[in-house]
């Protein structure tokens, strides 16, 4: 094992809705036409941090959120999702903040490509969970997109998941970062 810098990790399993979703030989989890895509068995006690690293496009405009899990089981407590986002396209920008029982991610628009980085900090420590993404699109106008957001339970987490309206395709990395 490398000693420095971010680690490709392996889900110890995968959970979809949709057309296909598989596991590459490396680790990454490449889906098609997926409406959600949980990774488990991605967090452990060997890394407190987290990158998750996203490429795909939508057949139709969707947010895509994430909720956190452990076992298998997403946690959906309500209200316990806060996150605040900005959003710069065009020649406009906006931003708002919203709680709700899952966190916001990103955007992504009908037919187009988008490319995501999100960081995810000390989802396994029984303490709240905060992230942080950064997403570009690639619509008419070009978009860049900010969500951080918190989850306020006190507890631990092994995966993740990632849900939308669009039909997302396209292909997904989880990273930790060594101590």
């Amino acid at each position: 094992m490398s000693k420095n810098g971010l680690i490709l990790l392996t889900p110890t399993s995968i959970a979809y809705t949709g057309t296909s979703a598989t596991v590459s030989a490396n680790g990454s989890v490449a889906f098609t036409a997926c409406t959600s895509l949980s990774l488990n068995g991605v967090f452990s006690a060997d890394y407190e941090n987290y990158m998750i690293v996203t490429r795909g496009n939508v057949t139709t405009a969707a947010n895509v959120f994430i909720r956190f899990r452990s076992g298998g089981t997403d946690n959906s407590t309500s209200n316990s999702y806060v996150y605040q986002y900005l959003v710069a396209s065009s020649t406009g920008v906006a931003g708002s903040r919203t709680t709700l029982n899952l966190g916001g991610f990103f955007i992504a628009y009908g037919n187009q490509r988008v490319g995501s980085v999100g960081f995810i900090y000390g989802p396994y420590l029984s303490q709240p969970t905060a992230y942080r993404t950064i997403n570009v699109d690639d619509n008419s106008t070009v978009s860049i997109q900010e969500y951080a957001g918190t989850h306020n339970q006190s507890a631990s987490y092994d995966g993740f998941t990632l849900s939308n309206g669009g039909n997302l395709s396209g292909r997904i990395a989880a990273y930790g970062m060594r101590k």
